[in-house]
């Protein structure tokens, strides 16, 4: 299904990639400004004031504090025909600020909103623009999804920032686990056998779980670290904590992974008479689920800013994981990637976070709300793409572990 061939269709692409270039030095800037101000899970509020204001002042209607959380927003234009959104994503990571390139989605999504809003109206369509703050662990697009905000939208996408062009990226489905160890204290040299080490319960629990490793699927990935091992070395640790990302393919596959792993845990409590308390986090990311019809007509419209891609195109074994996955099993969607670094330059890396405010990235910046723009209007005028997008999404069965 490729992109919208009416006139009025290159029409209105032509007039949104004209109000993206006006707004580009603006598109910058703010990129720029979200860089230089990383903000962690749920603080985001420098980002969401800048990009709310700047919706504003580009006349769009725009409702800050949205769906009960303090740094999401959402705006809307048009009154009926096809809703499509358009995703930002604003938070930082600890320590290395932007390293994986959010201030990017921020101002690409705030061009594609820009430029669609006052086109929403004369296309007979809608237009919904979410901010969805703490991608980065704190599950923001699933406590706005619990609250209704994705509901009676027709397709949902956002671009993502990688090391280069990338229809498709190759997002499994994680939940984040605490692992909080008890013993008995005791003095470590006088009397060691009135103590129970619950630092050696998660020595080998750790152990237990790198032999498991051995033993998943290649997609697969599990990894942890000790986030608190006792207090001094004469005293028999009486408490101990570890960390742990479980990954799988899917939303599916992740819960028998989760009892492996849990099993690996709780062996290592029994074997040193320690007890261990499992705390799985919640808000687990799911896998996305590409929408290949919408994922063909972007990809239609990035060869068409000197872009190429192939929406088949896969990234190769393992991946991250984003709460877009959650979206993606409620509402089809796409998560493409866009070039802003050297090809080998890794994601969540102080070298990336270099890249994300180089003149590469602003490149990306415009041509990101130019293709998710025209990519909007195809869904809005071409009722066939429409309906071969609901068709490939199917029923929208919503497995267990997505909301």
């Amino acid at each position: 299904m490729g992109a919208t061939d009416t006139r009025d269709g290159d029409d209105l692409k032509r007039r949104a990639c004209a109000i993206i270039d006006d707004n580009a030095q603006t598109l910058v800037a703010v990129s720029h400004a979200i860089h230089a101000r990383p903000e962690l899970n749920y603080e985001e509020h420098f980002a969401h004031d800048l990009l709310t204001r700047s919706l504003a002042d580009g006349n769009v209607e725009v409702e800050r504090g949205a769906y009960g959380l303090e740094t999401a927003f959402a705006a809307r234009a048009g009154t009926q025909g096809a809703n499509v959104a358009v995703l930002l994503e604003y938070d930082a990571l600890p320590g290395i600020g932007h390293a994986c390139g959010h201030n990017i989605i921020a101002a690409s999504g705030l061009g594609a909103a820009l430029a669609l809003a006052p086109l929403a109206h004369h296309a007979g369509a809608r237009l919904t623009v979410l901010g969805t703050p703490a991608e980065e662990g704190g599950g923001g697009k699933i406590e706005m999804a619990r609250a209704g905000a994705f509901a009676g939208l027709d397709a949902a996408m956002m671009i993502h920032p990688a090391d280069a062009d990338l229809a498709r990226m190759n997002a499994i489905a994680i939940q984040q686990l605490i692992a909080r160890y008890v013993g008995q204290a005791a003095h470590a040299a006088v009397s060691p056998h009135l103590g129970r080490n619950a630092l050696d319960a998660a020595v080998l629990g750790y152990m237990n779980v790198a032999a498991l490793r051995q033993h998943i699927r290649p997609t697969e990935r599990v990894h942890g670290v000790f986030t608190k091992g006792g207090d001094k070395a004469n005293i028999v640790p009486h408490e101990a904590e570890t960390s742990w990302y479980v990954r799988s393919d899917t939303i599916d596959t992740l819960q028998p992974l989760k009892a492996r792993v849990a099993a690996c845990l709780h062996s290592s409590a029994t074997a040193t008479g320690c007890e261990v308390d499992l705390q799985w986090k919640p808000n687990p990311y799911a896998d996305i689920v590409d929408n290949m019809a919408l994922l063909e007509a972007y990809a239609a419209n990035s060869t068409s800013v000197g872009r190429p891609l192939d929406a088949h195109a896969t990234t190769g074994l393992g991946g991250g994981s984003t709460d877009m996955g959650n979206v993606s099993y409620l509402v089809p969607s796409i998560h493409p990637m866009i070039r802003v670094a050297p090809q080998g330059v890794s994601l969540h890396s102080p070298e990336f976070a270099h890249h994300t405010a180089s003149a590469v990235a602003d490149r990306a910046v415009i041509d990101g709300a130019k293709i998710m723009a025209m990519t909007v209007i195809d869904m809005w005028l071409d009722a066939s793409l429409r309906a071969a997008v609901k068709r490939q999404f199917g029923d929208g069965h919503v497995p267990d572990g997505v909301l």
